[in-house]
């Protein structure tokens, strides 16, 4: 579920389409060679993480019920070994705030998103975090409504300021190991793509990261003005749709969904709760902003990846500045 871009669910067994083989061929370094104190899978829970966002939250606007709630709320795993807990709300300038939190003796996933309203270009909150007994899987971001490479006035506009949290997270949150070059298109300079060994100190880190992030786009979600263009706000609108469309249909969490639930029930919360707003917000379909993923049949080709193409490091200088040279094959 790609950090994003990429971003949803984390699973260990399947390959990530938005990171790819980068999640299992590496483990990332840490910043602090002692030995940490491993910490136990019970002591950690993603709802604190919940909990403190959302009362974050309230301190900046207003939150009501997302009319999403009442459906989906909770889920018992069919083998009833895991619970899924789902919230979702609505604001003046959010279309959907919405958690997923699975719980289980051999795993914790969090997948959290702010999506904003089309009348503002704000980026996307996007947490998407995967731990078992001793691997953790992350990705945090405020994924860019717009391409951060090419459109250098939407860069300065909403990730300048924030360069400093990135390179202060990207020193105790290590790159993750190899990144495919189709992850790119939905992260900005300040992505945090790493995983490393569970430890009660890495799961404090996560947590201040999480946080010290949510404010940076609370506080980018209180400078922001309406925009009035209709041009612009379609423009937002198909930006936001896109995004939405690539994730429901390339998420990993699918897999992980459909074990859990089935296929019907993992499709459905795929594309009418973690990526609401594919049916209301355009109507392209994936082959018609991924035309490179049609197959012959003009099926879509499921394959992870198919540019080849992976970063082994962070592919952004201490600027924010794109190394477009950093890749390899």
């Amino acid at each position: 579920m790609e950090c994003c871009s990429s971003l949803s669910f984390c699973v260990p067994k399947r390959p990530l389409p938005l990171i790819r083989t980068a999640l299992f061929s590496s483990i990332c370094s840490s910043s602090r060679k002692q030995q940490m104190p491993i910490v136990q899978l019970s002591a950690i829970s993603y709802k604190k993480f919940i909990n403190s966002a959302l009362d974050e939250t309230k301190r900046h606007t207003h939150l009501a019920p997302s009319p999403l709630q009442e459906r989906y709320n909770s889920r018992i795993s069919m083998d009833g070994k895991s619970e899924i807990e789902m919230l979702s709300f609505e604001a003046t300038k959010v279309r959907l705030l919405r958690s997923l939190c699975i719980e289980s003796q051999t795993m914790q996933v969090l997948d959290f998103a702010v999506f904003p309203e089309p009348e503002f270009d704000m980026p996307i909150f996007c947490a998407n975090f995967f731990s078992s007994a001793n691997t953790n899987i992350v990705v945090l971001d405020l994924n860019p409504l717009h391409d951060v490479i090419s459109q250098r006035d939407y860069k300065e506009k909403y990730y300048k300021g924030l360069i400093p949290l990135g390179l202060k997270y990207a020193e105790l949150l290590p790159w993750g190991g190899k990144l495919t070059s189709e992850s790119l298109k939905f992260f900005s300079p300040i992505v945090i793509w790493t995983r490393f060994t569970s430890s009660s100190y890495k799961y404090d880190v996560l947590y201040s990261a999480f946080m010290d992030y949510y404010k940076a786009w609370l506080e980018l979600m209180d400078q922001a003005v309406v925009e009035t263009n209709a041009s612009k706000i379609m423009c937002n609108r198909e930006a936001q749709h896109r995004y939405l469309t690539w994730r429901a249909e390339k998420d990993p969490g699918h897999g992980l969904l459909k074990k859990l639930i089935g296929e019907t029930q993992a499709k459905d919360l795929l594309v009418n709760f973690l990526f609401n707003g594919i049916d209301e917000l355009g109507s392209k379909s994936f082959l018609d902003y991924f035309p490179e993923y049609c197959c012959e049949d003009g099926t879509i080709n499921q394959s992870r990846s198919i540019i080849g193409k992976s970063f082994e490091s962070r592919p952004w200088d201490g600027k924010g500045e794109f190394i477009s040279n950093s890749f390899e094959n």
